[in-house]
């Protein structure tokens, strides 16, 4: 393969909405005025399908011979990467980029293999139709009822420094097709009366067109952020609505899709939330004006900002808007007084943007009695209010009445003292009272005529309206942190709960079934459930409580994460749950969703590190039996040499000999190759028992059947004994591995090796006991490990062999495959014990349990017991 060059070349595409547009066509045209140009152009790959005028196109430039592939018996030809990059032309015409290559090649895509091209400083040119786009390929299923098996990321499409379209009308390209320009004459009404219909064929068009507009837009971004343009550049008509999250936003939301309607016009949905987070929208608004954005096809924005016509038309011109809708003021007009409103401030900053003022029911609505009408205060708070508005004004009046020493100026200030404590306490309905009890009893009691509600000086006027002002002042700012410190709390409670998941997701091992309970613990829900559609259907990817909801029609609430991810909750009785809550219901989705994918992530993860410990095991299987591989057979290549040596006379003791030692090379290299193969499984998770009741009479009796030195064994194992659940074939294995393990390292000379059983509860062990030298101190966790050989001493046997250190190994995989265990313990007066533990099996058990699926172990029918046989080969071997 040729190296990378330093300069990646240029991939322009010639992109299609159908077979026949002539994108092959326009594509060799290009070929051939770059190579009139003087440029060294030569033809990797180009699908003519037998149309004469392109094959024609093919004259006149060189063409790379293509690379012959067989495959299942029928030879295909593909482009010859390898010789275009040692061609090395400055530009490689490469046709059909979504094509899928022949088994054999070095890339499985076409793509790729441009990518290599490209790569290497290679211009080149090639065809994609708009059918074959990733994002696309369900939207063209849905239109012409195919679904395409070849497909190309958008992605390395975008990435091409041009893209020309080649179009051509329906009409035109049916007219192509009847007259065989495109298909064979016994294709062509097939052909017309399928795929190639005119609606087919319009609505493919302009997916292409409106394709190719999106990535001359993202273009036109990126040229305009390059150069800092901030001016609005009318190339593309967008609207922009802002919505305030008001009752009012539905309505915005509808005039703004007509207006883009008319226009032709991109729609986008923006709503400013002010820095603070505390005077925010109702939360059920702002969900209900999302759904009719994603309804109405246009997209949904949140920015934060403090000045909120600054935030709104900044949005607007790094939007590159044309138009921006805003509503009129819900403000009255004694308000709008003091502040003219967002949208008075939006059209003098708005510049060449024009801004469209929409009225609406809500308009000069009056807040000021809403805001009365319900009190943000406590209900204690408003009853100690009202106990004061009448106990207050009247403890001043009788002070000042009944001492006579007080003068009127300090009677006053005590009526707007009292005015001002009713505010703080009570709010605002409490206060007016309060302002209005007390101008009454100054003028009643201390103001002459007396005892009269005559007013006869214009200052007493002034007094009483002073205290209705000061009064109504206070209260409204009481009101209005009153409102502010419930939307504090509010918002530090939402905190908290968002705060609480997001913990959840990131520390808890099993994150999305905690979440789900949090969840329903939190909203006093009945259950919780998140729903993932899977090619068209709902499954409960995760879930809490009795009887949780299998499709979001079943639901309370159904909170939609994305298109196809649901978190869906049912509440108790006909309780409904209140909609300022949805914001952290929709936060808990989100937090719902991540866990879903870290889960994923996560057993990817596993699996990949489970291939990485393969990988690495059989790298270091490789380094550590070349030794054990070779000397045995050495040996046996030894032994054979001299017995076919022709002027070497052996006698029959010496040929006895000589096969004997080629036996016995020949069964420690079995041995060591079947111990390789069960870790090599092992690793790969291949291995799946199947569990049935056995005796560990039998297996040790069957075990020790084929071991040399079983002589040395004592057996003790009482048949009374209940059976355990494990794959016979897998414990025999493990029975031999162990006892053989015994005779080579813990037999002292006319030592003997015990095997003893016994039931412990629900368990039955099997103890292999040696009186040997036992084990280094600290080394009982790690006799396990693969290619552990206990310090690298000899055996007993005659060749002093030592192995490769698997037999404990693959002994211990087998155990905890069968849900066992085996550990190492220290024999009473030296030596080492080895346990094996099973659990016993259910006098209910019958015919097993576990069965041979992929991967099985496999009893009787020609396989050995315990062998493995893969999911893809029958009994008898066949594939």
């Amino acid at each position: 393969m040729a190296g990378k060059s330093a300069r990646r070349g240029e991939l322009r595409i010639y992109l299609g909405a159908a077979p026949g547009v002539g994108k092959t066509y326009a594509m060799l045209g290009e070929a051939h005025r770059r190579a009139a140009r003087g440029t060294d152009v030569v033809v990797g790959l180009v699908e003519t399908h037998a149309r004469e005028k392109t094959a024609a196109l093919l004259d006149g430039l060189e063409v790379v011979p293509r690379r012959r592939i067989a495959h299942r018996g029928v030879e295909v030809t593909e482009m010859d990467l390898d010789a275009v990059l040692a061609r090395r032309p400055e530009v490689a015409v490469v046709d059909e980029l979504a094509h899928t290559n022949a088994p054999g090649s070095r890339n499985e895509k076409r793509w790729q293999d441009i990518d290599e091209l490209l790569d290497a400083g290679i211009n080149v040119l090639s065809t994609v139709n708009v059918q074959h786009l990733e994002s696309l390929n369900d939207v063209v299923e849905a239109i012409t009822g195919v679904r395409q098996q070849e497909t190309v990321p958008d992605e390395v499409v975008r990435r091409a420094g041009q893209i020309e379209l080649a179009d051509i009308t329906p009409e035109a390209l049916r007219r192509r097709m009847a007259h065989g320009n495109v298909y064979s004459a016994d294709r062509v009404d097939a052909a017309l009366g399928n795929y190639f219909r005119t609606g087919n064929l319009t609505a493919l068009r302009e997916l292409a067109l409106l394709w190719l507009a999106d990535q001359v837009d993202v273009a036109l971004r990126r040229y305009r952020a390059e150069r800092k343009i901030t001016d609005t550049w009318e190339a593309r008509e967008r609207v922009v609505v802002s919505i305030t999250g008001g009752p009012e936003s539905e309505t915005l939301i509808r005039r703004a899709r007509r207006i883009a309607a008319r226009a032709g016009a991109e729609l986008q949905v923006v709503h400013v939330l002010r820095g603070d987070g505390l005077a925010g929208a109702s939360p059920g608004n702002l969900a209900r004006a999302r759904r009719l954005a994603d309804g109405v096809g246009a997209s949904f924005h949140t920015v934060v900002g403090d000045d909120v016509p600054e935030a709104l038309l900044e949005f607007a011109r790094g939007a590159d808007a044309t138009q921006l809708v805003v509503g009129t003021s819900r403000r009255s007009r004694w308000a709008r007084l003091l502040d003219e409103g967002i949208g008075a401030a939006v059209v003098q900053k708005s510049g060449s943007i024009d801004v469209h003022m929409v009225t609406h029911p809500e308009a000069g609505g009056r807040r000021l009695f809403k805001n009365i009408a319900r009190n943000p205060l406590s209900s204690a708070r408003q009853l100690w209010g009202w106990v004061l508005a009448l106990a207050l004004p009247s403890a001043v009046t009788a002070l000042a009445y009944f001492s006579g020493a007080m003068a009127l100026s300090a009677d006053v200030v005590g009526y707007f003292l009292a005015t001002v404590v009713v505010a703080l306490v009570g709010g605002m309905a409490p206060a007016i009272t309060a302002a209005l009890l007390s101008g009454g009893l100054l003028n009643f009691f201390l103001t002459p005529p007396l005892y009269s509600l005559t007013i006869a000086e214009p200052q007493n006027v002034v007094t009483l309206l002073a205290m209705l002002f000061v009064g109504l002042l206070v209260a409204i700012l009481v009101d209005r942190a009153a409102r502010l410190a419930e939307r504090a709390a509010h918002a530090r409670t939402e905190a908290a709960l968002l705060a609480s998941y997001a913990r959840t997701v990131l520390t808890h091992p099993d994150p999305l079934p905690r979440l789900l309970e949090k969840v329903v613990e939190n909203f006093g829900l009945t259950s919780a459930a998140l729903l993932e559609r899977q090619e068209g259907d709902w499954h409960v990817a995760a879930s809490t409580g009795p009887r949780p909801c299998t499709r979001p029609g079943e639901s309370d609430v159904d909170i939609e994460v994305n298109p196809d991810v649901h978190l869906v909750l049912k509440g108790p009785g006909d309780r409904a749950l209140p909609a300022a809550d949805r914001t952290v219901l929709e936060g808990a989705a989100g937090q719902a969703l991540v866990a879903l994918r870290q889960q994923r992530m996560a057993a990817e993860a596993r699996e990949a590190q489970r291939r990485a410990d393969a990988t690495e095991l059989r790298t270091a299987l490789l380094s550590a039996v070349g030794h054990d591989l070779r000397t045995p057979l050495a040996s046996i290549k030894a032994s054979v040499s001299s017995l076919r040596a022709p002027d070497l006379r052996l006698s029959e003791e010496d040929t006895t000999e000589l096969l004997t030692g080629v036996e016995e090379s020949a069964d420690r290299l079995t041995a060591l190759v079947d111990n390789l193969l069960d870790s090599s499984r092992l690793a790969t998770g291949a291995i799946v028992p199947r569990l049935d009741p056995v005796g560990y009479d039998e297996i040790v009796f069957r075990a020790l059947a084929g071991l040399d030195g079983r002589q040395h064994v004592d057996i003790d194992t009482d048949e009374s004994l209940p059976d355990v659940l494990a794959d016979a074939g897998l414990l025999e294995r493990v029975v031999a591995n162990v006892v053989q393990n015994a005779l080579k390292y813990g037999r002292p000379e006319g030592g003997r090796i015990g095997v003893r059983a016994s039931a412990h509860a629900s368990w039955v062990e099997l103890r292999v006991v040696d009186h040997g030298p036992g084990l280094p101190e600290g080394a009982a966790e790690t006799v396990f490990a693969p290619f552990e050989r206990l310090g690298d001493r000899g055996g007993r046997g005659d060749q002093g062999e030592t192995g490769v250190g698997l037999g404990l190994s693959v002994a211990k995989g087998f155990m905890e495959a069968m849900q066992g265990s085996i550990r190492a313990e220290d024999t009473p007066g030296g030596g080492l014990t080895i346990v094996l533990s099973l659990p016993a099996a259910s006098p209910a058990v019958g015919d097993g349990v576990g069965s041979a699926g992929d991967g099985a172990v496999v009893h009787g029918g020609g396989a050995a017991p315990g062998a493995v046989v893969p999911a893809d080969v029958d009994e008898q071997g066949r594939r």
